[in-house]
């Protein structure tokens, strides 16, 4: 898991279509701009741009051995999973509000695929539809309990990460989300 801990990283990431590409790459695998564009239903030159800030900021790197000609351009993403704190960008207000900025997204990424979900056939259909699942509550916690909390959920993400295509294994978006609300 690559660890953002620099401000310029986390601006790379707080922009929808980046963070777009970064959930394909991490999905598909390695990938061609014109493909991208195809799945993203961006322009080319609109992806070629957000893969080469992407790139500046070590997020993802050229795959040239999977190039069958000098006019293939591949990406891939070195580390599948990336995450950040932010705790880590609390020194100066820049830093603050690009973090901000990547969470805010992140969230909006979120909602969007499950409103897709919610709004599709499939999620009215067996057997997802039996299978998929929301659950939410209210618990009282410390701050060390929430942490442990969320260092469990990810050792089960971390669990069914990685299993290789199947016939009945699509990609399955879970989020799972922690903090201190009231009703």
């Amino acid at each position: 898991m690559a660890q953002i801990k620099d401000a310029a990283v986390l601006k790379a990431v707080a922009h929808p279509v980046r963070r777009r590409l970064l959930d394909v790459l991490r999905v598909d695998g390695p990938s061609m701009p014109s493909v991208l564009a195809r799945t993203t239903g961006q322009a080319v030159a609109n992806v070629s741009h957000h893969l080469r800030v992407l790139a500046e900021a070590g997020l993802i790197e050229e795959a040239p051995e999977l190039a069958r000609n000098r006019k293939e351009h591949w990406w891939r993403m070195p580390d599948r999973s990336i995450s950040w704190s932010t705790a880590d960008f609390a020194a100066d207000a820049a830093d603050i509000a690009a973090a901000d900025a990547a969470v805010a997204i992140g969230l909006q990424r979120q909602v969007e695929l499950i409103s897709t979900w919610l709004g599709s056939p499939a999620s009215r259909e067996e057997p997802w539809s039996d299978a998929a699942f929301a659950t939410d509550g209210f618990l009282r916690l410390s701050p060390a309990e929430l942490a442990e909390m969320g260092a469990e959920i990810q050792a089960v993400m971390d669990r069914y990460a990685g299993r290789p295509e199947a016939p009945d294994r699509e990609p399955v978006f879970v989020i799972g989300r922690g903090f201190p609300a009231r009703p």
